[in-house]
C-alpha cells in the first residue's frame, strides 16, 4: 500500500523505473521490503516480500526538483530501548523519538547504529553491559522516519545464540532494513542496495570492537553473526559494490570510548575503505562526538555521532549528539549539515537551540582538527 503523502513511491522489487528511490535489495539478513517519503522505494533485501510501510501520518509538502544524482542520507549514533527509553517502547512505539523524529525524516534516507540483541529471551553474555529489545524496536524505528539500521555492533549479539536467532528472525518479519549482521557471513557482508535520484547506492556495515561480540559472534561461512572490520570480506565487498557501479557507504562501530579523536585503527582502516570505493564512512561507539570532514582524496569521514537515544545519561558531553546530513552529487559527498542534539532526562535526543547549540557545534567543528579531516570538499 502507498501512503496518500507519498504518491511518488512504488513499492517492490519491480519498481525499478519510478520514482527517486528504488531498492534492489542485495541479500544482507533479510525481510521485505519498506518505504518512506524520501521520492521511491527501500527494502532490505533477503526475502524481496512485503508491503511497503511508512513513517509520517500527514501530507509532506512537495519536495523540489534536483538535478539528477543528487540525493541525501542522514546520519545518527547510537540507539537502544533499555531502562528508560525502554519504557517508552513498552508504552508507544510510534511515539519513543518524540521531538527528534521531525529532523530524521528530511533527508532521502536516514540511518542508526541499533546497539542491542533484539530478542525477549537468550542466554545473557557475561559483559559489563548487555541489552536486548522487542521487535517491536524495528516499529519505532520506522515510525521515526528511520530507514535502515546497522547491527555490526558490540551489542548486536549479548543474549548468545539463540537470541542471535531471534534477532535475525525479528529482522525478517518485522521487514526493516538491517545492515551488518546475518545467517552467515554472505549476508553480514552484503550491501543493502538502492537507487536514488538516478544514482546506485551500497550501504555495508562492520564492526571493530574487540570485544566477546567480535571473539564468539563474528559471521562466518556457516555461522551467524556480525560483520568483523578486521576480516579482508570487508574491504572486498566494498570493492565488489564499486565494481558494480555503486556509490559505497560504510557504517563502522570504532574507537576508544570517551575519547573524542580517532585510534590508529580507526584512522587506517578509513583509509583502506576510501582506497577500497567507498564515498563515506559513517561511525560511532565512543558515546561522544569525533571528528568528521574531508580526506584529500575527497572521501567523507565521521569517526563518531555519539548516543544518540540512550538509556542512561553519563555527562561529560555523552549526552551531546546530532544528526548528520550528507549530501551527494554524482557519487560524491559535496557538503554536510550537523543538526546538534542533546539527551533530555527521557533519553530523547532533543534538538538543541541557543548556546547549547552552539556549543555542542563546536564540538563537533573542534573534533576534526585531531581527526585530520578538512571542513571542505578539496577542489
Amino acid at each position: 500500500m502507498i501512503p496518500a503523502d507519498r504518491p511518488h513511491i512504488r513499492a517492490g522489487l519491480g519498481a525499478a523505473a519510478a520514482g527517486l528511490i528504488v531498492v534492489s535489495a542485495a541479500a544482507c539478513s533479510g525481510s521485505a521490503p519498506t518505504s518512506r517519503d524520501s521520492g521511491g522505494t527501500h527494502s532490505n533485501a533477503a526475502s524481496h516480500t512485503g508491503s511497503a510501510t511508512a513513517g509520517r501520518s500527514t501530507p509532506a509538502p512537495p519536495t523540489p526538483a534536483r538535478p539528477p544524482g543528487e540525493f541525501t542520507i542522514s546520519f545518527a549514533g547510537d540507539v537502544h530501548f533499555a531502562e528508560r527509553v525502554g519504557a517508552r517502547l513498552a508504552a508507544d512505539p510510534a511515539t519513543v523519538f518524540a521531538q527528534a523524529a521531525p529532523g530524521l525524516a528530511k533527508a532521502d534516507l536516514t540511518m542508526v547504529n541499533l546497539e542491542t540483541a533484539v530478542t525477549t529471551g537468550g542466554e545473557q553474555q557475561n559483559k559489563s553491559f548487555t541489552f536486548r529489545a522487542p521487535p517491536k524496536a524495528f516499529t519505532a524505528l520506522r515510525d521515526a522516519g528511520i530507514d535502515i539500521a546497522t547491527m555490526a555492533n558490540n551489542h548486536g549479539a549479548d543474549f548468545g545464540a539463540s537470541g542471535l536467532a531471534d534477532t535475525l528472525a525479528a529482522i525478517r518479519s518485522t521487514g526493516f532494513p538491517v545492515v551488518g549482521i546475518g545467517a552467515n557471513a554472505a549476508q553480514a557482508y552484503a550491501p543493502w542496495t538502492a537507487t536514488v535520484n538516478g544514482t546506485r547506492i551500497a550501504i555495508l556495515a562492520a564492526s571493530q570492537v574487540q570485544d566477546e561480540t567480535l571473539a564468539n559472534f563474528s559471521a562466518g561461512p556457516s555461522a551467524p553473526g556480525v560483520a568483523n572490520a578486521y576480516s579482508p570480506r570487508l574491504i572486498s565487498a566494498v570493492q565488489a559494490a564499486k565494481a558494480r557501479g555503486y556509490v559505497v557507504i560504510v557504517y563502522v562501530h570504532w574507537g576508544t570510548e570517551y575519547d573524542t579523536c580517532p585510534n590508529p585503527d580507526q584512522r587506517t582502516l578509513a583509509g583502506q575503505l576510501a582506497d577500497a570505493g567507498a564515498t563515506a564512512v559513517i561511525g560511532t561507539h565512543a558515546h561522544v562526538l569525533q571528528g568528521a570532514g574531508w580526506r584529500p582524496d575527497g572521501v567523507y569521514v565521521e569517526y563518531g555521532l555519539g548516543n544518540y537515544l540512550w538509556w542512561r545519561s553519563f555527562g561529560n558531553n555523552q549526552d551531546d549528539n546530532g544528526v548528520l546530513t550528507l549530501t551527494f552529487r554524482n557519487g560524491k559527498v559535496v557538503s554536510n549539515a550537523f543538526a546538534p542534539s542533546h539527551l533530555d532526562t527521557r533519553g530523547v535526543p532533543m534538538p538543541a537551540t541557543g548556546a547549547q547549540r552552539a556549543g555542542i557545534a563546536a564540538q563537533w567543528n573542534g573534533d576534526r582538527q585531531c581527526a585530520g579531516l578538512a571542513a571542505q570538499p578539496p577542489p
